[in-house]
């Protein structure tokens, strides 16, 4: 990586460790190896949203042309948001002035204020858009078994349940509910087509 990029990274990185607005956030950031190009960090879910209580793992990487293009930041906990791909990741709106701390805060903002006319899972948004309570039980219960939120939805866990019993794999079943309106007939049908 370039002396600039790296002298920046690294004061970038201090920057966030030292701040108080991303410890009350509950954001943290970690290296992953000694030149700074691989970080991990963690984010909290923010307060009155589905991931309320959930504690997010990010994967950071610093391209070689840091700070003229964006860092690349992909979430390890899978989490029900309609901007976040499982995929692709999270690419910020970038700008070389922008630093990681906001690029961390900005990713938890979104989580608060999702927007589904621009997704990167249409499937998600679709939900967000047509039946906003399904979208935030699902968020909610994606935040319960992958980022260690607080129970939520009693009638979704009893579906999860009923079709782990019947030998299907937990994420597997959880992904098939999620995209399928919690209904188990049509969940089931996905299931036993792939």
């Amino acid at each position: 990586m370039a002396n600039i990029a790296v002298q920046r990274i690294k004061r970038e990185f201090k920057e966030v460790l030292k701040s108080e607005e991303t410890s009350k956030n509950q954001i943290k950031v970690d290296l992953v190896d000694e030149n700074f190009t691989e970080l991990k960090g963690e984010i909290a879910g923010p307060p009155d949203t589905p991931y309320e209580g959930g504690r997010y793992q990010l994967e950071i990487k610093i391209p070689e042309t840091y700070p003229f293009n964006p860092p690349k930041v992909r979430f390890i906990t899978k989490i029900w948001h309609p901007n976040i791909s499982s995929v692709t990741g999270f690419t910020p709106s970038w700008a070389a002035a922008m630093t990681l701390r906001t690029v961390l805060l900005s990713l938890q903002a979104l989580l608060a204020a999702a927007e589904p006319d621009d997704p990167q899972d249409a499937v998600v948004a679709n939900q967000y858009k047509q039946n906003p309570e399904m979208f935030k039980q699902t968020a909610r219960l994606w935040s319960h078994v992958y980022a260690g939120a607080p129970v939520s939805s009693p009638e979704y866990t009893r579906k999860i349940d009923k079709l782990c019993a019947m030998g299907f794999e937990k994420n597997a079943v959880i992904v098939a509910l999620s995209s399928k309106s919690w209904d188990v007939e049509t969940a089931t049908e996905l299931l036993l087509s792939n």
